[in-house]
């Protein structure tokens, strides 16, 4: 009875551990370097398809919202372009599987061109994947 109970102990303790973390660390630093990796692929060539294409803005810096909702809004808007699609299928599921979210349109109405769009998104991605670096290491 003695061992069942520290076992049991141990396993709320780590429950509480996990429950505690933040949420940078729940997300994986493998995808978010697919999703950085993606994007630079994208933009090596000599146009990225559809750059003109109006898309909505997603407030990056914007500390209100959590992560994964900001991940969940870029999802949604790389999912609503009717062009080129395909070329950005990669990169929508990486998003989808980071967030597990399955509502969450843009919090403003504003749009920019997707040539600004995907070096916002790339560059808060390296954010996050940086942050979950360091975190780790400490």
């Amino acid at each position: 009875m003695h061992r069942t109970l520290k076992a049991a102990l141990a396993l709320l303790c780590l429950a509480e551990l996990v429950a505690s973390t933040p949420l940078a660390m729940n997300l994986s630093k493998l995808k978010l370097s697919d999703i950085t990796q993606g994007i630079q692929k994208l933009n090596r060539g000599v146009q990225v398809p559809c750059n003109d294409t109006r898309v909505a803005q997603v407030a990056f810096k914007d500390r209100k919202l959590s992560e994964q909702e900001l991940l969940c809004q870029a999802a949604t808007v790389l999912d609503n372009m009717t062009d080129c699609k395909k070329d950005y299928e990669p990169l929508i599921t990486s998003l989808k599987s980071l967030h597990g979210m399955t509502n969450c349109p843009p919090s403003t109405d504003n749009e920019i061109y997707l040539r600004n769009f995907l070096p916002a998104l790339g560059n808060y991605t390296q954010a996050l994947y940086r942050r979950i670096s360091a975190t780790a290491a400490n």
